[in-house]
């Protein structure tokens, strides 16, 4: 039996996070991102997308959002968040025992208006 697709709004805040992630994923390897980890997790925390694009690896936050109810996606990423992420993406680094490798924190923001995504990339973001 065929599932008929859900709307957007139907749609719960796990799937909403999944679906972000696939969408971003998608736009990343269009601008020639190599993508090298999805849900990489370490010290109780989740980076959503590791990649690599011209010598810098990228840790990668996605955040999205329906409507801006609470706010753009990307307010989402608070201080605390980023000291989380900064403290995972040390852990990758010692893992793959990467040593003097530039690397950068981005955020990919996606909204959903209208039923269609927007996709802002903040490189560099912290």
């Amino acid at each position: 039996m065929w599932k008929k697709k859900k709307n957007i709004s139907e749609i719960t805040s796990h799937e909403l996070g999944k679906k972000g992630e696939k969408l971003a994923e998608n736009y990343l390897k269009k601008k020639g991102y190599k993508i090298l980890e999805r849900g990489f997790k370490a010290f109780g925390g989740e980076i959503d997308l590791i990649a690599y694009c011209k010598d810098i690896l990228i840790f990668i936050e996605v955040k999205t959002r329906k409507g801006l109810e609470f706010g753009y996606p990307q307010e989402s990423v608070t201080l605390r968040k980023q000291k989380q992420l900064k403290k995972i993406a040390q852990g990758y680094i010692i893992k793959k025992g990467l040593d003097n490798i530039n690397c950068r924190f981005d955020v990919i923001a996606i909204l959903f208006s209208s039923g269609k995504p927007s996709i802002l990339h903040i490189k560099n973001a912290f």
